[in-house]
């Protein structure tokens, strides 16, 4: 299945439960209050959120006055315009050695997408070797055994409720050793007990710019489409403690509430990476801003 295929595949409860309001409202005669009445309702269905929702409203308000827009169907256009903009970021090529850091909240998904993206960096050439720094979660080493098999990688592993930053410490020193490009970790989920977890990050990334100063740092926090709006709380409060890069957004196909990708774009000023869209090693793909909103939008 190609990336367009599978970014409509996983949107698909999300379009079908907006799709009626964005019909009548692109359907009326007139751009009165009650086409904008009928958008912000579809916008909201989607999990776009009330604030990013009043933004994207405006903006458009703005742009049908400077354009002399004055039919909804002319201002279809404008709208795909202008939340493509709103979600998409430039984003800079990887270089290597590239070590991505992998965080969130219980049940997100994390063990999963390092998997994934394991996979892709494997499909591309790279060597690559898992820390697996959740040493808090049981099974969770073996989980990522798991993936590291499926995916033809290591996995770097210590004992249940050792010191996850030493974990890290033994993954780069191999990664050192035998010149390997990609460095994945994997985290322990713990939002209940912040404090610890966030020391616990910090901790790990003093061992990465200290071992590897050179590298290609990415920090990413997985968040669960499938949540809706505490996706975006669960952003910020990561936000607020390590200097996250982007956002993976996981069980995207099963849910309707896919505007969430705006709510972050919007609200933190965070891109989304990839996202997961099934169970499948190649189920996790990289964010296209233009495809997401072709889907979003399309008639049909």
């Amino acid at each position: 299945m190609g990336f367009f295929a599978k970014i409509s595949s996983g949107l698909k409860k999300t379009k079908e439960a907006i799709k009626r309001r964005l019909f009548e409202a692109f359907s009326m005669k007139e751009l009165d209050d009650e086409f904008f009445d009928e958008l912000e309702e579809a916008l909201i269905t989607a999990d776009v959120g009330i604030d990013a929702t009043e933004t994207l409203l405006e903006r458009l308000r703005d742009e049908i006055y400077e354009n002399r827009i004055t039919k909804p169907d002319d201002a279809r256009e404008l709208f795909k315009k202008i939340l493509i903009e709103s979600i998409d970021f430039e984003i800079e090529d990887f270089s290597y050695p590239l070590v991505i850091l992998l965080s969130g909240v219980n049940g997100v998904g994390k063990t999963t997408a390092i998997g994934k993206l394991a996979n892709m960096f494997k499909l591309q050439g790279k060597s690559v070797v898992v820390a697996a720094a959740d040493t808090f979660r049981a099974a969770a080493s073996e989980q990522l055994e798991v993936w590291g098999e499926r995916a033809g990688v290591r996995v770097v592993h210590h004992g249940e409720g050792s010191d996850p930053a030493a974990v890290v410490f033994d993954a780069i020193a191999s990664a050192k050793a035998r010149g390997t490009d990609v460095v994945l970790i994997d985290t322990a989920g713990r939002l209940h007990n912040k404090k610890n977890l966030m020391e616990e990050l910090k901790k790990i990334c003093r061992v990465v710019a200290r071992e590897l100063p050179d590298a290609d740092f990415r920090k990413y926090i997985v968040l669960d489409a499938t949540t809706g709006q505490n996706a975006v709380s669960q952003a910020e409060v990561f936000s607020e403690d390590i200097d996250v890069d982007g956002i993976i957004l996981t069980k995207l196909d099963g849910t309707a509430k896919g505007g969430v990708v705006i709510a972050i774009a919007e609200q933190l000023s965070l891109p989304v990476l990839y996202v997961g869209v099934g169970e499948k090693i190649d189920d996790l793909i990289p964010f296209d801003a233009n495809d997401f909103i072709d889907v979003l939008l399309d008639e049909e």
